[in-house]
């Protein structure tokens, strides 16, 4: 429909050069509005249970408990994360529209980034790329970890999240973005407002497991 009217816009008032024609102000294109595509709580949990890497384990995981992003998850520095506060709370730096905010995080997934961070110890990425900072010679993929410059990219967790998807028998048309809906609308089960993160019950939606270390 917005192809149409521009196109009758341009036709009439580029072309035919007609004036004091206000129809195509007036006139207004309702945008289709269709529901996103959510996973059971089932789905979720076969999906994440099939992821093999670590860092990609943690990643999804994290996303799902938090509601993020993947460019907001893979971003994380060491200092966004506030384990100690009373509640714990990340910090989500530059998000969409350049907004700053705090999300809750439960203590057992807090513990998990910390197993998870202990395996590269990176002073400053949570997720750092393991192909960037490689000197001459072999090195052990901590080491690598450990000394990246960068955050990995969103376009591996995207694959990783594609491959455990057919591996979990999930839904082929959900992606990481899924997992957000989806943190949305269990919330909403739960009966919590998704404007009031920053609830008990929220932070207690979904109580992971440590991760294996490796």
């Amino acid at each position: 429909m917005k192809g149409a009217k521009y196109s009758l816009l341009c036709f009439y008032v580029q072309c035919l050069k007609v004036k004091g024609w206000s129809v195509f102000q007036e006139l207004r294109i309702a945008e289709p509005r269709t529901l996103p595509l959510v996973l059971s709580r089932a789905e979720v949990q076969s999906v994440l249970a099939a992821v093999q890497e670590p860092r990609f384990r943690a990643c999804l995981r994290l996303m799902y408990h938090c509601g993020l992003r993947v460019g907001e998850a893979v971003s994380l520095r060491i200092h966004d994360i506030h384990g100690r506060e009373n509640p714990p709370r990340l910090h989500i730096r530059d998000a969409k529209g350049g907004k700053d905010r705090y999300v809750p995080i439960a203590a057992p997934m807090i513990e998990e980034l910390r197993q998870w961070w202990r395996t590269h110890r990176n002073r400053t990425f949570l997720f750092p790329c393991p192909d960037c900072g490689r000197s001459k010679g072999a090195l052990a993929l901590r080491q690598v970890l450990q000394h990246s410059a960068a955050p990995m990219s969103t376009s591996s967790v995207q694959l990783a999240y594609r491959l455990a998807r057919v591996a979990g028998g999930v839904n082929p048309a959900s992606t990481t973005h899924t997992l957000r809906h989806s943190y949305a609308t269990h919330l909403l089960e739960e009966g919590v407002s998704v404007r009031q993160s920053a609830s008990t019950s929220a932070m207690s939606l979904w109580t992971p497991r440590p991760a294996t270390r490796i």
